[in-house]
């Protein structure tokens, strides 16, 4: 994986990630408008990514292609490149509100999620799927993608899905419930003119 140095004045990072199994490469830009250059060749996937960016206002470019033709190895590569660019984009996390929530509809279901912004990694994830597939993707590995966006963000994240019946609208207001809950988590607090949101000093 290749790492590109953050843009210091900008919250921006890029990466570029290559293994035997997948080839990806991933912008993102916190203080965007929701801008999105989406193309991993899984249209679900490509579907939950664009929410995300839209509801969390990240500006969101990503490339994604199968060497060794696994949907599961580009699932879970997508998702980890995509959150591994995001965490590296927040830089040291000054002067950010930190800590976010959100409750979403869609239609019979309903999402909540919390996000602590803390370099500590925790994550709580309740889906709650029945269904073998949504759109031709496995729900095992829809799952995967959500729990590999939040375990490598370097955060503490609580998603559940509180109640719906169709799977799909189940894993999009938990997607966008946790983008709208990130887009307050990472906005800048202009009261706090300085250092990181922290007693102890220090993310």
């Amino acid at each position: 994986m290749v790492a590109y140095p953050h843009n210091t004045t900008q919250r921006i990072s890029k990466i570029k990630r290559a293994t035997k199994e997948t080839r990806l490469a991933v912008q993102v830009n916190i203080d965007g408008t929701g801008k999105t250059a989406v193309k991993t060749g899984l249209s679900f996937i490509d579907h939950l990514i664009v929410a995300i960016a839209k509801h969390s206002m990240i500006d969101i470019s990503l490339t994604a292609i199968s060497n060794d033709g696994i949907l599961h190895h580009l699932v879970e590569d997508t998702s980890i490149a995509l959150s591994q660019s995001i965490d590296r984009a927040l830089s040291d996390r000054s002067r950010i509100r930190r800590f976010g929530h959100a409750v979403v509809p869609m239609d019979e279901s309903l999402a909540s999620v919390a996000i602590d912004l803390v370099k500590r990694q925790f994550y709580n994830m309740q889906l709650n799927l029945a269904a073998e597939t949504v759109e031709g993707i496995p729900c095992e590995d829809l799952e995967h993608f959500v729990r590999s966006l939040i375990q490598n963000l370097n955060a503490c994240t609580h998603i559940v899905v509180n109640y719906g019946d169709n799977d799909h609208h189940k894993i999009e207001s938990a997607v966008k419930a946790f983008a709208v809950a990130f887009r307050m988590a990472a906005s800048i607090d202009e009261r706090r003119r300085e250092g990181v949101p922290s007693a102890k000093g220090a993310m």
